[in-house]
């Protein structure tokens, strides 16, 4: 495999930024093949792709560092794109950086332009943990002709609870709220409530299929489950897993590679 740190300007975020990105070869794993090479793809179609978000606290780097998954993607033959977002939901913050519209938009183009990677909905998928479970759902809702498939881990997938347990104290809450959003008390109902944007989708039609996993000893377990409920309620394409883990990353390395099948089924 081609795993590659990247460099280069974002006009978006308007600064140099670094970028992780994975592309499968041909070959297949660490085997060195002298003759014969048999290509298993063809690069001209494009590789499907798979946007990567990491949780609070972390980066570009936190995949590449804690979890296999280069030799996930390799064993799959799909690329993998991770980039930083901050502590900010992956937000156009109302006081800072527009993060929806550099992943949403800017990094895409960045990445169909150089990379051998598909432009097309249906093999475009995003993912993430904790912080970017929510941002995976939330990145594939408010921009639903980008990606065809979303999947959380461990999401904080109530943006308004986050909100209101965070300002309790009950809470870890390590979020710049009222940079993040205008009006961070009124979440509810907003376009940035993952429940409100997929009842928009689904009544447009074009809501992506989505995948939630969590651990039972996750502190976020409980409203994972609310979410389900609320979710499928709604009437939406879900895929619920879950079992033994709590909030780290053997729980994230052993899922990633169900939601990878996932998304790359067809």
């Amino acid at each position: 495999m081609a795993s590659m740190n990247c460099h280069y300007y974002s006009s978006t975020l308007q600064s140099n930024i670094s970028l992780n990105v994975i592309i499968p070869t041909p070959q297949g794993n660490e085997q060195i093949v002298s003759q014969s090479v048999q290509k298993q793809y063809c690069y001209e179609k494009g590789l499907p792709v798979v946007y990567l978000l990491h949780g609070a606290y972390g980066d570009y780097s936190s995949w590449i560092r804690y979890s296999n998954i280069e030799r996930y993607a390799q064993e799959r033959y799909c690329a993998v794109v991770m980039a930083s977002g901050g502590n900010n939901f992956y937000q156009d913050m109302a006081h800072g950086l527009a993060y929806r519209t550099f992943f949403t938009q800017e990094l895409p183009v960045f990445i169909t332009s150089v990379f051998p990677v598909s432009q097309k909905r249906e093999d475009t998928f995003v993912a993430g943990f904790s912080m970017g479970g929510y941002g995976a759902w939330y990145l594939a809702l408010s921009a639903p002709e980008r990606y065809s498939k979303a999947a959380s881990m461990s999401g904080a997938l109530d943006i308004a609870a986050c909100y209101q347990q965070g300002q309790a104290g009950t809470m870890d809450s390590p979020f710049p709220w009222d940079a993040i959003f205008e009006q961070p008390q009124a979440l509810a109902g907003s376009d940035r409530d993952l429940f409100e944007l997929l009842s928009r989708c689904l009544k447009a039609g074009n809501a992506p299929k989505l995948y939630q996993a969590c651990g039972t000893e996750d502190f976020l377990y409980k409203m994972n489950l609310e979410a389900r409920k609320r979710v499928e309620d709604l009437g939406a394409d879900l895929v619920y897993t879950e079992g033994p883990g709590g909030h780290n990353w053997d729980f994230w390395d052993k899922h990633i590679q169900g939601i990878l099948d996932w998304m790359l089924e067809r």
